[in-house]
């Protein structure tokens, strides 16, 4: 190996290194400031509970505050943002509370009637752990709190943050996400058991099934709700906003073809959309439909799908997933087409505007 080589090889390293530290840093920079907004709400809210008047008592801390840390700091500290600290630690002071009564009560029982200040070292040692747990706690920016604060139902505003922090969503992906329901169009699909898991875990992805979503959103494409095009023409505007696309399908999907075509006895077939999830180990195939679904549609792709797994699959891959997306289906030709044990095939809605949540619901139902 060259001494040019070499020296590339150890610059690349250092450089690796060097960015992986610059992350930290910003993640740990990130954190604190997140856990000093929540710290300054939490001094809000208790300062305000000392006042007879709490609401006027209120605007007062408010107002002052925001003058004296605006003169000392510059930007920043409007009444406004003060406002949504105060917000920040009444979401999150439940859901942050990381010490358990067992260690709390191991403080206690340790400090029992020693001197006093020993119970004060293990109440700084504490308080010192209790922090650390919650600057770590905070993953996200102060932004998406901002954003996910606005969510009333504590699961949902769980499931979002738990998604934005795993697959390191944007503030703008984490807001078209929340737009499209998601995981309205995800807890429609499951019982209890599943809708508190999605709060607890987020989307977790096992089987064939765990990736598909009725409907899918495409208000990205720009294609009003009755605005006339083509399959070719749908295609098309995915291709474009391919991205945006994927995004939509979910976790663990790639883009492999377009128009891939099939041909056995001398006919030719072409599928529109060709995937692979990286977490199922498998391709996907995807076909487009405008206008009702028909059973020769769902036909048609248990042709794709048999081919894929006969010609394409390789060993340690899973069995192929084929949807077709269509603006209208009826459910009993899809429950009278397919096998009873179907897990590999499934007919999906797409809609492109975005839907209402009450809209949603009605169009699941």
């Amino acid at each position: 190996m060259s001494k040019d080589i070499q020296n590339k090889a150890l610059f690349q390293q250092v450089v690796v290194l060097l960015q992986n530290a610059q992350q930290q840093v910003l993640r740990t920079v990130n954190s604190t400031m997140v856990y000093t907004y929540f710290e300054i709400g939490r001094m809000i809210v208790e300062e305000e509970q000392n006042g007879k008047d709490r609401a006027e008592y209120g605007k007062q801390i408010l107002k002052g505050l925001s003058q004296q840390l605006t003169k000392e700091f510059g930007k920043g500290f409007s009444v406004e943002n003060l406002d949504r600290m105060r917000k920040f630690y009444q979401v999150y002071s439940i859901s942050s509370s990381l010490m358990t009564n067992s260690q709390i009560q191991k403080n206690q029982s340790v400090t029992g009637d020693s001197e006093i200040s020993i119970a004060q070292s293990l109440t700084a040692e504490f308080n010192y752990g209790k922090e650390k747990s919650l600057i770590s706690f905070f993953k996200l920016t102060w932004t998406h709190y901002v954003f996910l604060m606005r969510i009333d139902d504590e699961k949902e505003r769980r499931f979002y943050e738990i998604e934005s922090e795993k697959y390191n969503w944007s503030v703008r992906e984490l807001k078209r996400q929340y737009d499209s329901a998601l995981y309205t169009r995800l807890a429609l699909s499951r019982d209890k058991q599943g809708i508190l898991k999605l709060s607890e875990q987020g989307q977790i992805i096992e089987k064939p099934k765990d990736i598909i979503k009725d409907p899918y959103i495409l208000e990205f494409l720009g294609l009003p709700e009755l605005y006339h095009y083509s399959e070719s023409d749908l295609e098309e505007k995915i291709i474009t906003k391919l991205e945006h696309f994927l995004l939509e399908l979910g976790h663990g999907f790639t883009f492999v073809a377009r128009q891939d075509r099939i041909t056995f006895d001398e006919k030719h077939f072409r599928i529109d959309l060709v995937f692979y999830n990286r977490i199922l180990k498998c391709f996907v195939l995807i076909d487009l439909k405008i206008g009702e679904l028909k059973h020769q549609d769902l036909g048609q792709m248990q042709m794709y799908v048999n081919y894929y797994d006969r010609e394409k699959r390789i060993e340690g891959e899973n069995k192929t997933i084929g949807i077709v997306l269509c603006q209208n289906k009826s459910d009993l030709v899809v429950e009278y087409t397919l096998p009873e044990n179907n897990e590999q095939i499934f007919a999906s809605k797409y809609k492109t505007i975005l839907p209402s949540k009450e809209d949603l619901i009605k169009l699941i139902s």
